[in-house]
């Protein structure tokens, strides 16, 4: 009697009670062991109980071969965002300043350049530098270099350079949203590398977020760091100042660019197959 209290499913996911269920004997189908012992394996079966065939239906989508070409092309475009990201901002080549080559009356004039992290001043001959620039410079040619660490960090001084006195607070701003962008990427490739191994659509939305984001704060660590700048050249004017902005701002230009675009690329790869035909069916 204990056995009609529970209710077991068959191939076709419809309920019967365990008398009903079909057991099979040694002798073939329709005979065999008691109703109790057919209810009982039934109960045991884990892909006809206990709700097994929704779990199996909810189960994240296994990607397709094609479907992973594109997303090791998309990691690869990511991947470059994110070297052009460290090559940026391991470097000191994000702004060059210079007086003008005649401002000290001396065979030598220096000219400074900097990043986030440290500022370098370069002393060069005046015999080297073009005769129709006016400033100091370029911080390319050859001379003595003298590079420091800024103080933000440590001691929460700020940097004077040709007596002007950078903005401390958005020069850390700057740095720290650098900082956050890096970690954002690393995790990003982590769970590009998760659906990869795993073969699992899923990760690619979490990554997509981070890789976006990542860009975004690219983009507005560049827009604090020429903020900086500014407020750097108005602090004093007692010395003229030439400013070019190098290479390195470009590298992390362009690698927040690219990030946003992979991104992009990942969110539209883990979309499914239906909103797909849902967009072209509205197109067309």
């Amino acid at each position: 009697m204990m056995w009609s209290a529970f209710l077991v499913t068959d191939e076709e996911g419809r309920a019967v009670s365990p008398a009903a269920a079909p057991t099979v004997g040694a002798g073939g189908a329709g005979g065999g062991g008691p109703p109790a012992m057919g209810g009982l394996a039934g109960l045991m079966s884990g892909r006809n109980t206990f709700g097994g065939n929704k779990r199996r239906r909810g189960a994240a989508r296994v990607m397709t071969e094609a479907q992973e070409g594109k997303i090791k092309l998309a990691f690869f475009v990511a991947i470059v965002g994110i070297i052009l990201t460290v090559l940026g901002v391991g470097t000191e080549f994000w702004v060059e300043l210079a007086p003008p080559k005649s401002f000290y009356g001396n065979q030598t004039c220096p000219a400074m350049h900097y990043g986030l992290w440290k500022g370098c001043t370069k002393t060069l001959w005046v015999a080297d530098i073009d005769p129709d620039r006016e400033s100091c410079g370029p911080a390319e040619l050859p001379g003595e270099s003298n590079c420091t660490f800024f103080k933000y960090f440590t001691t929460g001084e700020s940097a004077v350079m040709f007596q002007k006195t950078t903005h401390k607070n958005l020069s850390m701003a700057s740095a720290l949203l650098s900082l956050l962008s890096l970690a954002l990427m690393v995790m990003g490739a982590i769970c590009i590398s998760m659906a990869l191994s795993k073969d699992m659509v899923f990760f690619l939305k979490p990554a997509s977020v981070c890789f976006i984001l990542s860009g975004l704060l690219v983009l507005l660590c560049l827009l604090l760091f020429q903020q900086s700048v500014g407020r750097l050249l108005a602090s004093d004017r007692s010395v003229p100042l030439h400013h070019n902005f190098s290479w390195s701002l470009s590298c992390v230009g362009s690698a927040g660019a690219i990030l946003i675009a992979g991104g992009i690329l990942f969110l539209i790869l883990a979309l499914p197959r239906t909103a797909w035909q849902r967009c072209r069916g509205g197109a067309s």
